[in-house]
This record gives structure tokens, sequence and C-alpha cells, in this order.
């Protein structure tokens, strides 16, 4: 007689398919291959990795892992499952019916606006969530790259007369019998976030993890969605309203924290940045095209733009030559957002560790 292998339904997002990687024995060896050569660069023994999360899954492995593209593949597949994890597909009443055998829910981030915490709980479902390691990495980089057009980290490493550049010679000393010192070189463009007001298009999981770290720095946090959070929330997270015409007017920081989906393509276009505060910056940690290219491109080369921060270029590998890195105040980074991937790994594990405790309950 087989033993029991219990069926996970898993909503197929590009990280949540290592659940089936880990617990599922007929993944395909190809996509076991594909995920070790992508977490190399930080985990050079996967499956050293994949074996200990096994392990620590006790009787959940070995299961068999469905991966699962909409909402009616979803329902029509809770039939047998005992256990789901959805990232933004719904589990609701309807989902609950078809699911007789469901004992746990796992929402794959901590927002759990996607699933019908009551329903569950009267029919006994446990629902459990994670704060994702990668969206508080992405949330990091957006203010690394932030500081990196504040304060001119461009200048790195700059520290002699003869690296001037040309527009900064001849080299021209403070009289130093009555000032400071400070910034010898006479660059220009440094700013301080405090104080600053910081427009996020899209309170979600990383837009949250942003405010929480912008009212840190001082700033003064607005925000625009199509639904307004409760009082409750914005004061938890120390964030204001605002339509999206105010945003971008009141805004020295603008960021775009949008799915990349066909109403959001080229979200900030030509009108929005002519929209937008004359020397406000742009800090993109989202897909690039939320952002028209041709419009960001008129908007630097104009000067209406005070700068560019964005994770990676229109294509990826980028070009050397794309006219983006021409800009003195534009910083672009290859990807690196929720990097190291070892973050994406332990939220899978403990993640995998989670269900298989409530199972075992």
């Amino acid at each position: 007689m087989q033993p029991h292998r219990p069926l996970l339904v898993v909503e197929n997002d590009v990280w949540a398919r290592l659940i089936g990687v880990v617990l599922d024995p007929g993944t395909a060896q190809e996509r076991r291959d594909a995920f070790a050569d992508f977490m190399s660069p930080d985990l050079p023994d996967f499956q050293g990795w994949r074996d200990r999360v096994q392990k620590a899954a006790g009787l959940l492995y070995p299961s068999t892992v469905r991966l699962v593209d909409s909402q009616a593949e979803l329902r029509n597949n809770l039939g047998s499952a005992e256990a789901a994890v959805v990232e933004s597909l719904s589990i609701g009443k309807e989902e609950l019916a078809a699911a007789p055998h469901l004992k746990v829910v796992h929402k794959f981030g901590m927002l759990l606006r996607n699933i019908d915490t009551v329903a569950c709980a009267e029919r006994g479902v446990k629902v459990l969530g994670i704060r994702r390691r990668a969206n508080i990495a992405t949330a990091e980089h957006a203010f690394a790259l932030m500081l990196s057009l504040a304060r001119r980290l461009d200048l790195s490493g700059l520290v002699s007369i003869e690296q001037l550049p040309n527009s900064q010679l001849p080299y021209r000393p403070f009289d130093r019998r009555y000032t400071p010192g400070a910034n010898w070189g006479r660059f220009s463009g440094t700013r301080t976030l405090n104080g600053n007001a910081i427009g996020i298009v899209g309170l979600g999981e990383i837009g949250r993890e942003i405010a929480v770290r912008a009212a840190i720095f001082g700033m003064k946090v607005l925000y625009f969605q199509r639904t307004q959070l409760s009082a409750a929330v914005e004061k938890e997270l120390g964030a204001s309203y605002r339509s999206l015409e105010a945003l971008l007017e009141e805004s020295d920081w603008v960021i775009p924290q949008l799915p990349l989906n066909s109403s959001t393509k080229g979200f900030l276009n030509r009108e929005r940045i002519a929209q937008m505060k004359r020397g406000a910056c742009i800090v993109n940690v989202s897909r690039p095209e939320v952002i028209d290219r041709d419009a960001l491109l008129k908007g630097l080369e104009s000067g209406y733009l005070g700068g560019l921060a964005m994770d990676g270029l229109y294509e990826e590998p980028g070009r050397s030559d794309d006219e983006l890195l021409s800009f003195d105040n534009v910083v672009i980074t290859p990807h690196m957002g929720a990097s190291p991937r070892t973050n994406g790994l332990q939220d899978i594990a403990d993640m995998i560790k989670e269900i298989a405790q409530a199972l075992a309950a």
C-alpha cells in the first residue's frame, strides 16, 4: 500500500514553484537544474539546501504539488487538496466549498486581503502568511538608490584635485581662515531625504516596506492607490492619502510601486511626468515598463526631472550605449533589488515548515 501523499495546490509564481522543486519528486529534472543554476551566485549547494528543507518538512515530503495559473484552475484542483498557497489568487467561500479536505491556506506574503479569513475560520482552515525577505530587500534597495542620487554617491572615490572633472577646474580652495572646507570640489546637486515628500503609487507589500523606512528617515509619506487604507493602517505606516494628481504635484520623490500588466504599462507617461514637481526624482524598483521610456528620456533631457534611480533597464541584459546611462543624475542597477537569493529561499523554507506543522497539528 502506497503511503499517503499530501496534495498542495500552489499558485504558479516563479518563486513559489520552488515548493514543488522541494516537495514533489515528480518535478522535472530540467526545472530542478534551472533553479540550481539560478541560485548558484548566492547558494552553490542548492541540492544541499533542498535536502535540508525536505528533512525539515517531515511527513510533508513527498507531496504532490499542482501549479495553477487562474482562479478557475485553483477551484478545479482543490477537491483533494490539503493545503493551498496563493499570492494574488483568492480563497473565498466558493473555493472552500470545492475543498472539503483543505486544512491550511498559506499566503505568499503578509497581506491577507485576497483570503476570506472569516470563512476559513468557520471551516477550521488555518490561514498563514509571511513577511517576505525579498520584499524587505527590495525596499532597502529603493533607499540605496535614493541615497545614491541624494548624496551624489557617484562621486565616491573622487578625492584628489587630479580627479576633478573639467567643469570643476581650476581648483579653487575656500578661504579656510574664515570658512569650513567641506565639499572642497564645489560639487552641487546633493539633497537631504529628511523633510522631503515621497509619493508611493501602490501601497502593497513592498510599498508598505518603503513607507515604513521613509517615515524613519523623516520623510513626508504620501500614497495613492485605488482603495484608501483605513485610518489605523495609515497611522501605522505614517502615510497620508492623496489623489494621483496631488501626489505627483507634491512629491520630491515618486515611486511607482506597481505590478506590470496592461493597465500599468507606461503608467508614468508624458502627461503624468509633466504633473510632477519640477526637479523631483523617480525611483523605480518595480518593472521599468511602468514608466514610458520616451517620456522619461524627454523629462531627463529637458532637465524637468531631477533624477532617476531604477533597478534594471528596459532590456535585460541592457546595452552599454543605452541613452539612460548618459545622464549624470541617473543611477541604474542590474535588477538586484530582491538579492541575495537566499532571501527567497528562506521564505520558501519557512512556508514549507509552517504548512507541515499545520497539517500535523
